[in-house]
């Protein structure tokens, strides 16, 4: 993509404004603050900027973070299968779609599709047959590492959970289904606000995958 900077200049190469990259900015220094056996740990570096030559590192927190998977699963009546779960950090009850860590559970190799596959069978007692990839999204890059996974799962069939086991708040989990549009207009009116659904939802049906594109 080639534009001037001013005007009277000339122009000059550049890069792709509405692309993300990979970028790596010099760490000085980072220190461990937290290494528990639950999901994430928390680190605090000391980051220069590149071209900044004599300025002091500033600081910032680092919230390290598996990743996750999250699976839209729509059945041929274009209903949704949802679950309404409590979440501490919020104090807040959402209404979610079927979602989990990309721990290493399956294996160092697993794929995020194969933990979309084990996570709808463990939560939803659901398999596929047709999988498609809506997005791979950063919930908050200020702060954390967190990368989603969505998916959307159709052609659905009951599937065994096996010797898996809902525990803690999942333990409390309510499951049921929802019309596709009622759920999307319950994310346009702001009743339904969880991040990765909202995303899931209308990415599905700006593709033209479920519902009718633009309604």
């Amino acid at each position: 993509m080639v534009a001037p900077d001013r005007p009277g200049e000339h122009p000059r190469e550049q890069p792709d404004r509405l692309c993300d990259r990979e970028e790596r900015w010099p760490v000085a220094g980072s220190e461990r603050l937290y290494d528990g056996d639950w999901v994430v740990s928390l680190r605090a570096d000391r980051v220069s900027r590149p071209g900044s030559q004599g300025d002091e590192p500033f600081p910032r927190i680092v919230l390290e973070h598996p990743g996750a998977v999250v699976v839209l699963a729509v059945d041929e009546e274009e209903r949704v299968f949802c679950l309404s779960q409590y979440r501490h950090a919020a104090g807040r009850r959402f209404v979610e779609l079927p979602a989990g860590l990309c721990d290493g559970e399956g294996g160092p190799d697993e794929e995020p599709l194969d933990v979309a596959r084990r996570e709808l069978r463990e939560e939803a007692e659901l398999e596929a047959d047709e999988w498609t990839h809506l997005a791979t999204t950063w919930s908050s890059p200020g702060i954390s590492a967190e990368v989603m996974h969505l998916y959307l799962a159709q052609g659905l069939r009951h599937a065994d959970r096996g010797d898996f086991r809902l525990e803690h708040e999942e333990a409390d989990m309510e499951a049921f289904w929802a019309p596709y549009a009622e759920l999307r207009a319950a994310v346009l009116a702001g009743r339904v606000a969880d991040g990765p659904l909202v995303q899931a939802v209308l990415l599905a049906g700006a593709r033209g995958l479920v519902g009718v594109p633009g309604s």
